[in-house]
């Protein structure tokens, strides 16, 4: 267990306006499909406003397009938006945005390969990264309370909705229409009717 930003691991700076490569995993949706401002905000549960401060700020960039003065579109990844997601429960639990920022840098400096299996947890001060039960154990047992945010769970999440969004592609390119599968097919038309 590591706690984000700590001497064992210092925080090196992504080039401003990066996001820096949390998930380098070829799986993930094709890196020029995006989804506007307010499609990201819907997905992760935010609102526009703190889209609009975290991108100026720098805690989350578009990593696909910026905005570029009045009129343009930011174009956030799927990447960006799990990353809006965890920023959200984080400070959903009272999580400072100045340990927030911490937490999210860590992650981008330590080049993680599978965040699925990262799980973050704060004590409501400070964020600690756990990859194994051994280190989740030692932070339980310290007699403190905490609360978890499972990384893939929120990729979950994600992926099961995201698709209701419209999307487009960076380069201006057709995106193929995905043929829904039977549980989806299902869902779809319960919701309906």
């Amino acid at each position: 267990m590591v706690e984000a930003g700590s001497p064992e691991r210092p925080p090196v700076r992504a080039a401003d306006g990066e996001q820096g490569e949390l998930f380098p995993d070829a799986s993930l949706p094709d890196e020029l499909v995006g989804y506007r401002g307010p499609a990201a905000c819907q997905i992760a549960g935010i609102t526009y406003r703190q889209l609009d401060y975290w991108a100026r700020t720098k805690l989350v960039a578009p990593s696909i397009r910026t905005a570029h003065g009045s009129g343009s579109q930011r174009l956030y990844s799927f990447k960006d938006i799990l990353v809006l997601k965890v920023v959200k429960r984080l400070l959903d639990t009272g999580v400072s945005l100045h340990n927030i920022r911490v937490a999210v840098e860590h992650l981008r400096v330590r080049g993680v390969r599978d965040l699925a299996k990262v799980t973050l947890f704060s004590d409501g001060t400070t964020v600690y990264e756990c990859t194994s039960p051994e280190e989740i154990v030692d932070l339980l047992q310290g007699g403190q309370g905490v609360f978890g945010i499972a990384v893939s769970g929120a990729m979950q999440e994600i992926s099961g909705t995201i698709h209701e969004f419209p999307a487009e592609r960076a380069d201006g390119g057709v995106i193929e229409s995905v043929v829904p599968d039977e549980l989806t097919q299902r869902r779809n038309s319960r919701r309906t009717g």
